[in-house]
């Protein structure tokens, strides 16, 4: 599985961005996938997962009610639409998928947000 992540760029605070993971691979609709970020001098963080059938959906408390993830495996993708962008969410967003929710095995190579205030 090879995983495209796009979408990111630069809103001012209080924007909505969606950002998308396009993959290639026939697994892809059998994994779990999620969405982690990295901000600048800091370790990368857990943001949201989702489950292969898009059934369960878990999020980090720092964008609970902000941020949703969705798939549609019949398109090979994942996404994650941002709203209510704060400043604090700017960072590299990086998408993943694997087994389980706890196993990522691929990775996307990241896409920039910038939040402006």
């Amino acid at each position: 599985v090879q995983l495209q992540a796009s979408g990111g760029g630069l809103v001012q605070a209080g924007g909505s961005l969606r950002l998308s993971c396009a993959a290639s691979g026939r697994a892809f609709g059998t994994y779990a996938g999620g969405w982690f970020r990295q901000a600048q001098g800091k370790e990368r963080e857990f943001v949201a997962s989702i489950s292969w059938s898009g059934g369960s959906t878990y999020y980090a408390n720092s964008i609970k009610g902000r941020f949703t993830i969705s798939r549609d495996n019949a398109k090979n993708t994942m996404y994650l639409q941002m709203n209510s962008l704060k400043p604090e969410d700017t960072a590299v967003y990086y998408c993943a998928s694997g087994p389980t929710m706890a196993a990522y095995k691929y990775w996307g190579q990241g896409t920039l947000v910038t939040v402006s205030s």
